[in-house]
């Protein structure tokens, strides 16, 4: 019975519960242990429960779902193409260097970004800023 239930048995219950309300409280869970189920079907529920449920949630360790890497992807690659356009489209005539090739977004698995780097970041460019204005404050 455990097996059926697998490494996250809370989730797999509350996904159960959640896809299956016909089998009334506790869901078929309940129903398996009040004899109205199999456990052959019990293990057949668990096996198609959706890929954006609790149990894959936990299983996964985050609550991405493939529309959530559908749109990341969609966003790297649109921000590929107006890059390239942009630098396909400059005039070198005026000057500049071509934009840099954009960072691909974040996605689970990835390390988190360190968000004091840009407060880093940050004061690193107002101290420059302050040094420059401060050296044509004297000229």
């Amino acid at each position: 019975m455990l097996d059926v239930l697998g490494e996250h048995p809370e989730a797999v219950e509350a996904d159960l519960a959640h896809q299956y309300p016909e089998y009334g409280p506790g869901g078929p869970l309940a129903a398996y242990w009040r004899g109205e189920i199999s456990l052959r079907l019990l293990r057949v529920l668990v096996e198609h429960l959706p890929p954006d449920g609790a149990a894959a949630r936990a299983l996964n360790g985050h609550t991405w779902r493939q529309i959530d890497y559908a749109a990341a992807d969609s966003r790297d690659l649109l921000a590929l193409l107006l890059t390239a356009f942009v630098n396909a489209n400059r005039d070198p005539k005026k000057g500049g260097s071509p934009l840099p090739w954009p960072k691909p977004s974040w996605r689970p698995g990835d390390p988190v970004p360190d968000e004091t780097q840009g407060e880093k970041d940050k004061a690193r460019a107002k101290a420059a800023y302050e040094h420059i204005l401060a050296q044509t404050k004297g000229a």
